[in-house]
């Protein structure tokens, strides 16, 4: 039964995910903001949903852990998806085409990622109420980086005079669909967050892998399907700008969830192992941003350098953390 509950949940998160990226492109044409400012923000908002409401539901079962190694995780399979964006596609080299684009989104999410690392290392002991001055600090840091990116996104915004093209719906109905597939899975992730974790327990993983690896890779399914729907569709800048601000996103719900976390400090109590984790996220986010940038054209058979890279450190990641869990 619960294997029938995880494929009937992810069956319908692919369906919302799917129709997130078909009308995130709506109000990126109805707005003329641009793709990449609705990937960065809008969209990976929304498909970073299922994340915050699985360390949101961790905490309430007093497993700060998982809700740590659920966001943490995530940043290093957003980055995996890079690769598998761009090995798919090689012939257009669709990352490096929108290279300059995203220069200012991939730095942002390793600034964000470092600095969830420096205080967890750092062990602030500073609260303001119950929440942590460290998490006020990461929260602070997301909205200056949402600042700068919507700045940046004015140059690259449509003219005024672009022609949208025929059949495109309204603004209104863009807005509605977007809500309603949001809606959907704030629904549906926490049913299948749930069979996933019972999944877990059944084959008897660690924890420390379990939160790192499934949860993330489950909560991460939307960023997957409204990726692989945004580039179908051939919105590559909506896809690319999700996954970096996914993982821009990520990191503020680590702040977020501190919000949530009425025990004291969320950062003081999550488990040094995951420092790890982190790392890794922030590694595989640095190699990608400048395997975007670098002009590299050798390859392996037909595997691009970069790519193979950013693969192999994260199956080895994966690897370090099953051994050392």
């Amino acid at each position: 039964m619960v294997w029938a509950t995880f494929a009937i949940t992810s069956i319908l998160i692919v369906a919302a995910a799917t129709q997130l990226a078909k009308y995130g492109d709506v109000i990126a044409v109805r707005t003329r903001l641009g793709g990449m400012f609705i990937g960065v923000l809008l969209l990976a908002g929304a498909t970073s949903l299922p994340e915050v409401l699985t360390s949101i539901s961790s905490l309430s079962q007093n497993a700060p852990n998982l809700a740590a190694g659920n966001l943490l995780g995530s940043n290093t399979f957003n980055m995996f998806l890079l690769a598998i964006i761009d090995l798919a596609h090689r012939d257009q080299r669709i990352l490096r085409k929108a290279a300059l684009k995203h220069a200012l989104s991939g730095s942002l999410a390793v600034l964000m990622i470092g600095l969830v690392i420096f205080f967890m290392l750092a062990d602030i002991k500073i609260q303001i109420g119950w929440i942590g001055l460290d998490s006020l600090i990461i929260i602070g840091a997301y909205i200056i980086a949402v600042w700068l990116i919507q700045g940046n996104s004015d140059g690259t915004a449509q003219p005024a005079e672009t022609e949208i093209p025929a059949g495109t719906p309204s603004l209104l109905k863009g807005i509605i669909g977007f809500a309603v597939a949001a809606g959907a899975l704030v629904l549906i992730t926490p049913v299948m967050v749930q069979s996933s974790n019972e999944i877990a327990e059944i084959t008897g993983l660690g924890a420390t892998f379990v939160g790192t690896t499934l949860v993330a890779l489950v909560t991460s399914l939307p960023e997957l399907v409204t990726t692989i729907a945004a580039i179908k569709i051939g919105a590559d800048d909506m896809a690319i700008g999700n996954l970096f601000g996914s993982n821009m996103f990520n990191m503020f719900a680590i702040g977020l969830t501190d919000a949530f976390f009425t025990q004291g400090r969320f950062l003081s109590v999550i488990d040094p192992s995951f420092l790890l984790v982190a790392t890794l996220g922030i590694l595989m986010t640095g190699m990608a941003l400048i395997g975007n940038l670098a002009k590299l054209e050798k390859r392996i058979w037909f595997i691009e350098l970069d790519v193979l890279a950013l693969v192999m450190v994260y199956f080895a990641g994966l690897w370090l953390l099953y051994v050392r869990s």
